[in-house]
């Protein structure tokens, strides 16, 4: 198989913390390659490396056949990133800013002019063309970035978070846009604290935790691993409930509460949907809807973590804050 990316026993330290220690992956020409995991798993560390931004402590990571510590220009030429820090200049335009990004890179005027304009369009950008980055929302910013990494027609592109805090709108934009980009035989790599959006962009996925990948597999594969696994999902009619005493049912592996709604972890579905109605009554409370669920890839997303949504939820708010307030 022609691999885009081949990293072997990849580590990186910081003193005595090891921040990815013992990496080893490959990702195949035009495949979507999705790393998931927590905050300070070591995705942004990971993806550093692979970008010649960060050299690693030791270990072997090579990008489009060329190794990212002693070719790192050569590296660079052959990718697009798309990192949670911008490299735009705010008081220029988007098209000024697509002009200059593309000059760094040596392409030629004609050329310039040519993709500029293509993706201006494809990104729903050319009547903004000439207003300054500095008035567009940050949907809009986060699509000039993308275009802006795609003007020299890199062999493989890096999206690290790249629809994180963006209106429903603007994150459906870019994941069309990005899925064309996949289908048309670029390589795509993606970290992303959406679970859904791996599920729905990437053909393979891998888990990072503490620096280690613990699983890499498909989504569908993943999520068939845990077919001995039931979910109910379970509303009721008044909040603030004590679920937490179904866990004492035989079968219930855990509890997690996503919106209004209860998931009920177990391998006997027959007795815990007796157990919730049983709870129902003995609260004084009414079931709302109930149904069986197959399991997702945020579940076993939870299960290699240990993180349950809620924890999920809060660690992108607490992420969203340190970076300047909650983003729409």
């Amino acid at each position: 198989m022609d691999n885009m990316i081949d990293v072997k026993d990849l580590r990186k330290r910081y003193g005595t913390v090891s921040a990815v220690d013992g990496v080893t992956f490959e990702v195949a020409r035009g495949e979507f390659f999705g790393l998931l995991g927590p905050n300070g798993a070591g995705k942004t560390t990971t993806i550093r490396m692979l970008t010649s931004l960060t050299k690693p402590t030791s270990g072997i990571v090579k990008v489009a056949g060329r190794d990212c510590v002693t070719e790192s220009l050569a590296v660079k030429r052959k990718i697009g990133v798309v990192s949670e820090v911008s490299n735009l200049y705010n008081e220029m335009s988007a098209w000024e800013n697509l002009m200059f990004i593309g000059e760094l890179y040596g392409v030629d005027k004609c050329t310039r002019i040519e993709r500029a304009t293509q993706l201006l369009q494809a990104f729903q950008l050319y009547d903004r063309r000439n207003d300054r980055v500095i008035a567009y929302s940050k949907g809009m910013k986060r699509r000039v970035r993308i275009a802006a990494a795609l003007l020299h027609r890199p062999e493989v592109l890096f999206l690290d978070e790249p629809t994180s805090g963006l209106d429903v709108q603007s994150s459906r934009l870019i994941r069309s846009l990005v899925r064309e980009l996949n289908q048309e035989g670029m390589t795509i790599f993606l970290t992303t604290h959406y679970i859904d959006e791996a599920d729905q962009l990437c053909d393979r996925v891998a888990i990072i935790k503490q620096g280690k990948i613990i699983v890499d597999d498909s989504p569908e594969k993943l999520k068939s691993s845990l077919q001995g696994e039931h979910i109910i999902e379970v509303a009721f009619d008044r909040d603030g409930l004590d679920v937490e005493t179904l866990r004492k049912d035989a079968g219930v592996k855990g509890v997690t509460k996503q919106g209004d709604k209860y998931h009920i972890h177990t391998e006997n579905p027959s007795a815990s949907i007796k157990g919730i109605v049983q709870f129902a009554v003995s609260n004084g409370v009414e079931i709302v809807s109930i149904n069986t669920k197959q399991p997702s890839l945020e579940d076993v997303f939870v299960k290699y973590t240990g993180l349950d949504a809620v924890q999920l939820e809060r660690m992108e708010l607490l992420r969203a804050v340190k970076m300047g307030g909650v983003r729409g």
